[in-house]
């Protein structure tokens, strides 16, 4: 299923379920986390965009800051390898390991997932309430560069806003970083 509709506003729809390899040679389910997690972040990511580089500390003090209240982020790398070889798979394990991950970070080999999502930047951010619809899609806040410059905080403020039983004020904005790199 795409994520997307007729009406190109993935808001409001269910998200395709997925089941990927983990850096921690499990298999990572999206209906289970669902199950577990009252809000689930999905976020396209990879190794060698400065983007997400900019943006790992954020990504990490927002899995700290929300884990306890039934949070978690799972970031998914579905970047062609054969094209860009330092996001292969064994590559993600030493980069978790470098950068001190502390959420899931799975692989989506066949690039199915990405397709189903309709994703098409890292870091790109698709958040999900306990039945796995779409409430929040885009960027992860204002400023990449500098967090200290950051005027909107759209990821934690989507987040705090359905652990509270609340609409997410502003359900989407443009993600900022890099292409994901499709398999040609």
């Amino acid at each position: 299923m795409m994520l997307t509709e007729e009406n190109n506003d993935p808001l409001g729809s269910y998200a395709p379920d997925f089941e990927l390899p983990g850096i921690d040679d499990q298999v990572h389910h999206l209906s289970r986390y669902l199950k577990t997690y009252r809000v689930v972040g999905v976020i396209f990511m990879c190794n060698h965009c400065p983007y997400v580089r900019l943006y790992l500390e954020r990504l990490k003090q927002i899995q700290a800051q929300f884990q306890d209240q039934g949070f978690t982020l799972i970031g998914i790398n579905a970047n062609d390898a054969n094209q860009f070889p330092e996001d292969s798979f064994e590559n993600m394990k030493t980069f978790a390991a470098e950068m001190g991950l502390n959420f899931p970070y799975v692989w989506d080999s066949t690039q199915d997932v990405a397709a189903c999502f309709a994703a098409q930047t890292t870091p790109e951010v698709f958040l999900l309430d306990k039945k796995g619809i779409l409430r929040y899609w885009g960027a992860i806040d204002d400023h990449p560069q500098d967090p200290e410059a950051v005027q909107a905080h759209y990821l934690r403020d989507a987040i705090a806003s359905l652990l509270k039983g609340e609409t997410v004020t502003h359900p989407s904005t443009q993600p900022m970083g890099c292409s994901v790199k499709w398999r040609k």
